[in-house]
């Protein structure tokens, strides 16, 4: 299986993916903020008048995919990660949920009604709690906020990232920016793909915007299924794997 990119309803293309062919699904969904989430000429709508009934069909089409020690990491926000969760634990089962991945970051405006909300939640959940894919020797090193307390040796290999992520948004200037809305860092990405899947593993976003999952796969040696109903987000993906990937339009 090549790499691909689908402009498609995803739970069509998800219907059409065989069982268990898949080691990991990340996704990053509309997170129902209500609004229209845009960036300069590209534009979604992020505005459901019940999330519930959309994402569940596509989670169940989700855990059918998975290979038996495959993972799925849900990217959402505040506004939906407690129905989301309990949709994933009637799915997958509570004894496959894993962790609760916190990704905080700095940036952007701040509230002066509410405590000014600068993380987002990433629910990682397996097929079986007993058997997944985790690579702990790829797992990526970070700096100990005091070596000195910990010795020479262990200061210098640093320390195992644990389940709150320090990490910045992809900056409206950055080199990374590629002009789509929601953008997702590729270092967060870029984690997950190291540690949840293997070299030649088929790794999938069913939700891609802007394709990272998509970078972050082709950095490790993953093959990448990628899908999205946008067609700006379909020019994205097709200007940065130009050459890559097969796009076909469903």
């Amino acid at each position: 299986m090549g790499n691909k990119i689908y402009y498609a309803d995803n739970l069509e293309v998800l219907k059409s993916i065989p069982s268990a062919s898949i080691d990991l699904i990340y996704i990053d969904p509309p997170f129902n903020t209500g609004k229209t989430q845009s960036l300069h000429d590209k534009s979604y709508s992020d505005d459901f008048a019940n999330f519930e009934d959309f994402i569940y069909p596509r989670l169940k089409e989700a855990y059918r995919i998975l290979t038996p020690r495959g993972s799925l990491y849900f990217h959402i926000d505040y506004r939906e990660v407690h129905y989301c969760k309990r949709l994933l634990d009637i799915i997958f089962g509570r004894k496959n949920f894993l962790n609760e991945i916190i990704w905080v970051y700095d940036y952007g405006a701040r509230s002066k009604t509410r405590w000014s909300a600068k993380h987002d939640n990433i629910l990682w959940y397996v097929k079986d709690a007993n058997n997944y894919i985790f690579n702990y020797e790829e797992m990526e090193r970070i700096p100990y906020m005091s070596p000195e307390l910990v010795g020479k040796e262990k200061a210098e290999k640093g320390k195992t990232v644990t389940d709150t992520w320090w990490h910045t948004i992809v900056a409206t200037n950055g080199k990374e920016r590629l002009g789509y809305p929601t953008q997702k860092p590729l270092g967060i990405i870029r984690r997950i793909v190291k540690v949840s899947s293997l070299p030649d593993s088929t790794v999938m976003d069913f939700f891609a915007g802007s394709g990272t999952l998509g970078a972050a796969a082709l950095e490790s040696n993953r093959k990448f299924i990628l899908v999205d109903n946008s067609l700006d987000a379909i020019k994205t993906m097709q200007h940065r794997f130009h050459g890559i990937a097969d796009i076909e339009w469903l």
